[in-house]
């Protein structure tokens, strides 16, 4: 992804990147679609690019989220088991699952809070694109955080 690849471009190997199920690829070749081009030319997303950037995160975030919930269900098969030693190292390794969610979500939030949304005001259909990703994506946050930072992300 050079500085100097057209938004065209960047579309083009977003679809290839899907086909071939790499979906973190696609996600970089939307996110510089989105960025370029509301940099350079002003305009929103076509409805063909938004669909690209979703179907990249939800693949992305689906794939951490199957993930945490296979490795809740072992932490506590090992609780049952006793073994807090094994208990632990699922719960560390959670941790780290967690973390990747997390920072993928707020990257999307942050594409959508900065680029997206404002920019959106003049097509309703965008508008409502956006904020109903933005919902699942706090939704997604809300899923797997415990206490303040649960109740944080469903009142958003």
């Amino acid at each position: 992804m050079s500085s100097n690849t057209t938004n065209e471009d960047n579309v083009y190997m977003a679809k290839l990147a899907e086909q071939a199920e790499r979906y973190e690829e696609m996600v970089k070749y939307m996110r510089v679609v989105a960025s370029k081009k509301r940099a350079e030319t002003g305009d929103d997303l076509s409805l063909e690019e938004r669909n690209l950037l979703s179907v990249a995160y939800k693949n992305v975030v689906g794939a951490r989220r199957a993930s945490l919930r296979i490795i809740g269900s072992i932490k506590a098969k090992e609780g049952e088991k006793g073994d807090t030693n094994k208990e632990q190292v699922v719960g560390n390794y959670q941790g780290k699952v967690e973390q990747e969610l997390n920072t993928i979500c707020e990257d999307i939030l942050g594409l959508l809070d900065e680029k997206l949304i404002s920019k959106a005001a003049s097509s309703a259909e965008a508008s409502v694109f956006y904020l109903k990703m933005k919902a699942d994506y706090y939704r997604y946050l809300a899923e797997f955080a415990q206490g303040d930072a649960k109740s944080s992300h469903a009142n958003k």
